[in-house]
């Protein structure tokens, strides 16, 4: 169930493509089903077995300029020729109810999301890969793209990385289960700040008044 007694936390996965990002935001979810996932709208075209909603809110470029000028994206972008975004309706609800929102956006994502109002509930952690070795081999096992995609994520990945020192936590993915317990631990360490326990005044006041009446 939400956590009705603080505000919901927006949790920020960047890496660049390949370092697993994807699988981690996965197996936090798995280890917290309250955690709800940021489902962002992209003006790519639909891969096999993608459902609308699901992985991704389809758009046409129309649709989503329309969105980004209405003031309806929380943070968008231009990637490898598509626009991606994040809708900024469904986090705030999400926030109000005391659940947490769990992004995978690159560094331009992060960035503009840690700049807007709700940039105070932000927690921000990069992925890296243990080597560039490893990282390309990683892109070319997933035997989804052509040599010239997997070049282009390999070029891009330069400037992803140059990018880490702005985030809050940084993780090497060298081990998915080590990575992970990482992840759990931050998480749950920042569930407990003081300042996101908005029902603590109200308890310490309460301790007073019992000392009050000693």
């Amino acid at each position: 169930m939400p956590d009705s007694t603080r505000r919901g936390l927006l949790i920020i996965l960047s890496s660049p493509s390949g370092a697993g990002k994807s699988t981690l935001a996965r197996r936090l979810m798995d280890w917290d089903p309250t955690l709800r996932f940021s489902v962002s709208a992209t003006t790519r075209a639909p891969r096999p077995g993608e459902t609308d909603g699901v992985e991704y809110f389809f758009k046409s470029r129309a649709e989503f300029q329309d969105m980004v000028m209405a003031g309806e994206m929380l943070e968008h972008a231009e990637v490898f020729g598509n626009l991606y975004g994040t809708p900024k309706g469904p986090v705030e609800a999400a926030m109000a109810q005391g659940r947490d929102t769990l992004f995978d956006v690159d560094w331009q994502g992060g960035q503009q999301i840690r700049n807007s109002a709700l940039g105070k509930d932000v927690i921000s952690i990069f992925i890296l890969p243990p080597s560039i070795t490893e990282l390309e081999s990683r892109l070319r096992g997933r035997a989804q793209d052509s040599d010239e995609v997997i070049r282009g994520r390999m070029e891009k990945s330069l400037s992803e990385i140059s990018h880490w020192s702005e985030y809050d936590y940084v993780l090497v993915n060298d081990d998915l289960d080590r990575a992970e317990e990482k992840l759990r631990t931050i998480l749950s360490a920042e569930r407990q700040r003081r300042d996101r326990q908005v029902w603590l005044n109200d308890f310490v006041r309460g301790l007073n008044r019992e000392f009050e009446r000693r």
